[in-house]
């Protein structure tokens, strides 16, 4: 999302809520930088020498071809890399083309106008591709592993920035008709796109599959939640039906074929918490979730008293979850479901481990959030996509704390654990869910520096972790560095890497170490897995995170500009072998814009990456930025990336 998200004070928007927050330990203060990256590398050496005792099985990421066989040997990416620069034009690593496949405001369902940003409205673009497109998934049409020439494109719709909209737009006084096209341009395209002869993707205009799913589509409320009175409002007094998903940033993707899609930054849609009396637990429950006290982000209050909390105090309960869509399914309701808990999630990556039980990590996209993953009750049934329906209703959630000596446990939020029962404020399963940051405050989890996406290894199921950065750590009245987080006002960001115990996603035990230490390679305090730091190019900001079949992890950044003074880029770098840390600038975007939902096809020929938000922090009458056409408006755009000789995107030959 936006980069102001990432100064927020922790507890909310308001620096004074700080006070709010359990102090830390004064054992949790951080060590000389030199000795914990001296740490950090002993750990690396120790995971070299007991990663094929403990991942001796190749662990496929969730979504994956299962028909096309597992890596048998890690393949570097051997593009040149690019230089980084602040121009308005999109870049990519030689031997490679971009293609412009899906912008803002692109006929989406049959009935759609074409675009004019003059002539903008609720009806249009409900019809037509949102805005701000983050997470992009590729699944197959037919429904057959390893299609890679034809597929359905599910790509979310994060926020929007109506001050590039709309020319006549006053945040004070937003229009209606001006709240209900963002509304329109919040939620998920879904759109049926098939690769031509001459390499160009194109949308199937009249596919049955093409579909919105926006800010007031209805959605249905499941597992233990469901229903609480927390979660009813006058509107829906049964607390089961809500209307849209919003904030919702990257996603991932279920065995059987569904999008997990990420509510983010939900609080901010909402205004006046302080228009509930201080008697009202509901206050304080919104406070910690960062609702803004008076006027929200977008002043959707002004037209529609959902969006007020002192008039409707329970709606904001209702966003935050993970939102499960079957592409393939246009007649099937969107489920969110509440037993993976509710925070400001960036991503729902999920992979089975060796049980049969899906497990799904996320990361809360906040400053001093905390890292959690869900364990579901039984395991997924391969071949039977119905009886797979409800499997995310039962499971056990769990939050991360790290410990100073390279180990971790996962903590489960389970009613009636120590800090979790009625003494403590929660009297159901359904209470720890609703207010899950507030029960993972409750059992000491780690706080992080922003934690964002979570992917998985195809070469040995380690975890790697993207946390963004966080200027706050460290500075007076919050918390200060610490093992994982290890440097104060950490403008630049850092990776970790966890190793599950036994190979064993669903374990309660993990050994992590730190994979990157990002910024300027010139700085002494970075650190890329211990190769040359003269050899790599700049990184800052890690946030999206995807893998190629080969195993090399790709990096989507947001918030270069301030960090380094260059845009936003897609970077490509090893996990293993000799090359490992070798960061490679690939893919660099526009002012104003991150880079998001970087997705291969199943044979690593197309690689789709989002450019969201071109042009922010500027105004439609004097952009920053006019791609992708030249003109204004910017238009958030997806893009196809392939190689020209037609090989896998970031490698020569087959």
């Amino acid at each position: 999302m936006s980069e102001d998200k990432s100064v927020r004070a922790p507890g909310g928007s308001e620096a004074a809520e700080v006070d709010g927050w359990h102090a830390i330990p004064r054992s949790d203060r951080g060590e000389a930088f030199e000795q914990v990256v001296r740490r950090a590398i002993s750990r690396r050496r120790l995971f070299q020498g007991t990663a094929a005792a403990a991942l001796i099985v190749y662990l496929p990421r969730v979504g994956q071809d299962r028909t096309v066989p597992p890596p048998t040997a890690f393949r570097p990416s051997d593009f040149s890399p690019i230089p980084g620069d602040g121009l308005d034009r999109v870049r990519v690593a030689a031997g490679h083309s971009i293609d412009v496949i899906l912008r803002w405001g692109d006929p989406v369902l049959p009935h759609a106008p074409p675009f004019d940003p003059a002539a903008q409205s609720p009806d249009a673009q409900a019809a037509q591709f949102g805005f701000n497109c983050d997470y992009v998934g590729f699944f197959p049409l037919p429904r057959v592993p390893g299609r890679a020439d034809r597929g359905l494109l599910v790509v979310n719709h994060e926020y929007t920035n109506p001050e590039l909209m709309f020319p006549d737009y006053d945040p004070l006084t937003p229009r209606v008709w001006q709240i209900d096209t963002e509304l329109a341009a919040h939620g998920m395209s879904i759109v049926d796109m098939r690769l031509g002869d001459d390499g160009r993707w194109r949308r199937i205009a009249d596919s049955g599959l093409n579909r919105r799913i926006t800010g007031t589509t209805p959605i249905a409320i499941t597992g233990p939640a469901a229903g609480h009175p927390l979660m009813r409002t006058s509107a829906d007094p049964t607390g089961r039906t809500v209307l849209g998903t919003l904030g919702n940033c990257s996603a991932g993707r279920t065995p059987w074929g569904t999008v997990l899609s990420a509510e983010e930054n939900f609080h901010l849609y909402f205004g006046n918490r302080d228009r509930l009396s201080r008697g009202d637990t509901r206050r304080d429950f919104h406070a910690r979730y960062g609702v803004p006290r008076q006027v929200s982000r977008w002043g959707f209050e002004r037209a529609h008293p959902r969006f007020d909390i002192g008039v409707e105090p329970n709606e904001a309960f209702r966003f935050g979850w993970v939102v499960e869509v079957d592409p393939y399914d246009p007649e099937w309701i969107p489920r969110k479901r509440t037993a993976l808990g509710r925070i400001r999630r960036e991503a729902a990556t999920s992979v089975v481990a060796p049980d049969g039980r899906l497990v799904m990590y996320s990361g809360d996209d906040i400053a001093f959030e905390y890292i959690y993953k869900f364990v579901t009750r039984q395991p997924w049934s391969p071949g039977d996509r119905a009886a797979n329906r409800d499997l995310l209703d039962d499971g056990t959630l769990y939050v991360a704390r790290f410990d100073h000596d390279g180990g971790g446990l996962w903590l489960p939020l389970t009613y009636g654990a120590p800090g979790l029962g009625p003494y403590d404020g929660f009297h159901s399963q359904a209470d720890v869910l609703i207010n899950t940051v507030r029960a993972a405050d409750r059992l000491g989890a780690t706080r992080m520096d922003r934690p964002e996406d979570i992917e998985i290894s195809p070469i040995d199921g380690h975890v790697f972790v993207a946390l963004t950065k966080n200027p706050l750590r460290g500075v007076e009245g919050s918390p200060p560095a610490d093992a994982t987080n290890p440097r104060a006002k950490n403008r630049s960001g850092h990776v970790l890497e966890l190793v599950e115990r036994d190979g064993d996603h669903a374990a309660t035990r993990f050994t992590w170490s730190f994979f990157l230490l990002c910024g300027d390679p010139d700085d002494e305090g970075t650190y890329f897995a211990g190769f040359d730091r003269r050899q790599v190019s700049a990184i800052a900001c890690p946030d999206n995170l995807a893998f190629d079949r080969a195993g090399n992890l790709w990096i989507a950044t947001d918030g270069q500009p301030e960090a380094l003074g260059m845009n936003d880029g897609l970077y490509s770098v090893p996990v293993t072998g000799p090359q490992r840390g070798h960061v490679k600038r690939f893919f660099s975007a526009v002012p104003g814009a991150e880079v998001t939902g970087p997705e291969f096809t199943p044979d690593d020929t197309t690689l789709f990456l989002s450019v969201q938000h071109p042009g922010e922090g500027s105004r439609l009458d004097a952009p920053t930025s006019t791609w992708p056409d030249g003109t204004s408006p910017p238009r958030p755009s997806v893009v196809a990336i392939r190689a020209d000789g037609g090989g896998p995107v970031g490698r020569s030959g087959a």
